[in-house]
């Protein structure tokens, strides 16, 4: 199970416009989680949209892993780069670049994720 893709997101600039369209389209319905983020409830796998300044025309994925810290630890020695990880109902989780600059999350579920 660990090291799978568990999480990704959409960025989109209007996350209520984005609700409206995707849950028409696919009959989502969504778990609010703030101005910027909504969980698509119920999807497999699980994902939900980002709010961003622009369309930046790509998902975010996220790869589940047993310890979001020492993931991020590992990520630095093999060159890359990594944010401080962040903790939110979903569990933990931190945006990191391999050592060419492609970007990814690492995320940690919280319980029930």
């Amino acid at each position: 199970m660990d090291n799978q893709l568990g999480y990704f997101t959409l960025d989109t600039v209007d996350i209520a416009r984005a609700k409206a369209f995707y849950g028409g389209l696919f009959g989502w319905t969504f778990e609010d989680q703030g101005e910027t983020y909504t969980h698509v409830a119920g999807s497999n796998p699980a994902c939900g949209f980002t709010k961003a300044e622009r369309a930046a025309g790509h998902s975010n994925l996220y790869f589940r892993v047993e310890d979001v810290d020492a993931a991020v630890a590992r990520v630095t020695e093999l060159g890359g780069r990594a944010a401080v990880p962040a903790d939110s109902a979903s569990g933990r989780s931190a945006t990191v670049c391999d050592d060419q600059g492609v970007s990814f999350s690492l995320w940690q579920p919280g319980q029930g994720y």
